[in-house]
């Protein structure tokens, strides 16, 4: 028995290898799309799709924990053109600590020259003894031929993490401002596309490691409840370059977003900024503070620090995104999908297959919706890519395998049966119709009557002729009124109708055909008394019934054929209408059927093999 289940399962491995090849072939071209991509290697449209899924998904749900002080145009008309003096800076900070009582306040904005000296000390006091952090940049761009480096870099003391971004210069403040305190680098490296995905989470230069200005201010000012915690989490969801992706989880509208100038000019009540962390940055198009996200195309630059924080307050709470393996995943599906075609596509259409390979993108699309946001790295296209090398290859070949089927069976088929029938049955789609198939159909056999008799008096080429002429007379018919040819008897042929296709009314067909016949062997007959030789007639049975029709044979040759008692009456009554005149006898099935002639009752008649009287009908011809 195992044997036996082997040897079947062996086969079918042989048979199908084509299949097989193909579907281990897609398996391979995501498993090497999926690692390549974790080896920096971009897979086309990954992160398109993955913006599109992030911007779907942004939530509109107010953001209660921080607000985001805005130099605004209308900022800058009420207030005057900037650069703002630095008291006027100090000011803003001190109202939003002291009279609204923010938790903290960062600044997207860094001072690298000094202005007035009050103010510049104003801001140096506030950094080292208020909950401050100040700004910085740090630069990632390769290959310069000189770094940039203005003002002096602030030394925090923050701890190397185990992968550091790697910068190659700075913009900070000047030196007044670079002391003790806090501060936050608000440099960035945006993707090829120009799209700013990533942040550097912690950086290196020189020595030191400086936190962007989202973890800065989270260090400095967040509520003390689980931050180290936060702080080593966040310090290993690094890529390995140390760039995080931020997690795009709010629109713009869920930020609380207040213009500077309603700050300063005391617009809001005491208290308005109670407990909430302020990062102060510009969307004024003069200050050139813009940036690309998967959200917006331009937004302002401190809306990424924003949503940074964010996803470093949703940690602290417990929204910890627990971290799925992706590319697993997703070469799992691509299994799946594998398999299920390797034994569809040798089976089903190319329309059937291509509609379960496109259900199978979608489903994909729906699922890797999801898996983003436990696995910000995975490549979400490398499946799509399988289904379409599926989509591209298998579907074409299954289609060309399945025309050189068709063209076989269309060659073996209008050998018997007639054309328009054929194009019905390769519409149809029927698997293998040449398979044997109990129908109900109507057989007519025709035949010459006293063929001996007419051949004795002539040679073999005239005999011969003879022959052919009259089963033209007989063929054309049967084709026209699509029925199907089973056989030439010699000096007649067996037709039937309903098979390999069923059709409406075969019974009207194949007295129609019957008539058609009768006619042409009565002008042939004409013809050949004109030319002094004996005349012809033909004598026809045709019975209706159930049958049995398909291909029968051995492995050496066959024949599509109907077999049944149906068929054999039709041969009894084609042998009774020797003793008629007329010329087509019809069966009681065949009449029951027909409902477009008016028929003749013979009587009854006993026929060869039949225990008991039938009753016969013939047609009139004319």
């Amino acid at each position: 028995m195992k044997q036996s289940w082997f040897s079947h399962l062996k086969a079918a491995f042989l048979t199908n290898w084509i299949w097989v090849s193909i579907s281990i072939l897609s398996v391979f071209i995501c498993a090497a799309l999926q690692w390549g991509s974790a080896n920096n290697y971009q897979v086309p449209g990954d992160e398109w799709t993955r913006d599109q899924f992030m911007f779907w998904r942004a939530s509109p749900i107010e953001e209660n924990r921080i607000a985001l002080l805005d130099i605004d145009e209308s900022s800058i008309e009420k207030m005057g053109a900037w650069p703002w003096p630095r008291e006027r800076i100090a000011d803003l900070i001190e109202l939003s600590i002291s009279e609204y009582q923010a938790k903290g306040v960062a600044l997207d904005i860094f001072f690298a020259e000094p202005k007035d000296e009050s103010g510049d000390l104003r801001l140096a006091s506030l950094s080292q003894f208020g909950p401050i952090v100040l700004a910085q940049a740090l630069d990632y761009t390769k290959n310069r031929p000189w770094p940039v480096q203005l003002g002096e870099l602030h030394q925090p003391n923050f701890p190397a993490p185990p992968i550091a971004a790697q910068a190659t210069g700075f913009l900070g403040n000047h030196s007044l401002l670079a002391k003790k305190g806090f501060a936050g680098n608000i440099g960035y490296l945006p993707d090829q596309d120009g799209v700013l995905r990533r942040l550097p989470t912690v950086s290196h230069f020189e020595g030191f490691y400086y936190p962007t200005l989202s973890l800065a201010l989270f260090d400095c000012c967040a509520s003390p409840t689980n931050k180290k915690t936060v702080v080593n989490k966040t310090l290993e969801m690094v890529d390995k370059q140390g760039f995080s992706r931020v997690n795009y989880s709010k629109q713009l509208n869920a930020y609380l977003v207040i213009p500077a100038s309603r700050i300063l000019n005391r617009e809001l009540p005491a208290g308005y900024l109670r407990d909430k962390l302020i990062i102060i940055g510009s969307s004024s198009l003069s200050l050139s503070d813009r940036v690309t996200t998967p959200l917006y195309y331009s937004t302002n630059g401190f809306l990424v620090h924003a949503q940074a924080l964010t996803n470093l307050l949703d940690m602290q709470e417990g929204k910890i995104i627990i971290q799925w393996p992706g590319a697993l995943i997703a070469l799992l599906y691509t299994i799946l999908i594998a398999i299920v075609t390797m034994f569809t596509f040798p089976r089903y259409s190319a329309l059937f297959n291509t509609s379960l390979l496109v259900f199978a993108a979608l489903c994909w699309i729906a699922i890797a919706s999801k898996l983003s946001l436990h696995d910000p790295d995975f490549s979400i296209n490398a499946p799509l890519f399988s289904v379409f090398f599926l989509l591209s290859v298998s579907v074409p070949f299954g289609w060309s395998r399945s025309q050189r089927r068709s063209r076989r069976l269309l060659g073996t088929l209008e050998q018997y049966v007639a054309q328009s029938v054929v194009k019905e049955l390769l519409r149809s789609d029927l698997k293998d119709p040449l398979k044997p198939r109990t129908l109900p159909i109507t057989t007519l056999i025709a035949d010459m009557e006293a063929y001996t008799t007419q051949v004795s008096q002539l040679s073999i080429a005239e005999s011969a002729q003879l022959t052919r002429d009259f089963l033209e007379c007989l063929t054309a018919p049967v084709l026209d009124h699509g029925g199907t040819l089973d056989k030439y008897t010699g000096d007649g042929l067996v037709a039937f109708w309903g098979a390999p296709l069923a059709i409406e009314g075969h019974a009207d067909l194949a007295i129609n055909a019957a008539i058609e016949m009768v006619r042409n062997v009565q002008e042939f007959s004409r013809r050949r008394q004109e030319q002094g030789l004996l005349p012809i007639r033909v004598r026809i049975g045709i019975e209706s019934g159930i049958a049995i029709a398909g291909d029968f044979g051995s492995s050496l040759r066959s024949i599509y054929t109907a077999v049944g008692d149906s068929v054999n009456v039709a041969s009894r009554l084609e042998d009774t209408a020797r003793h008629y005149p007329h010329d087509i006898i019809i069966g009681e099935g065949a009449v029951k059927l027909a409902t477009k002639h008016q028929f003749i009752s013979l009587g009854e008649r006993k026929l060869r093999g039949k225990e008991h009287a039938t009753t016969i009908y013939t047609v009139s011809v004319n």
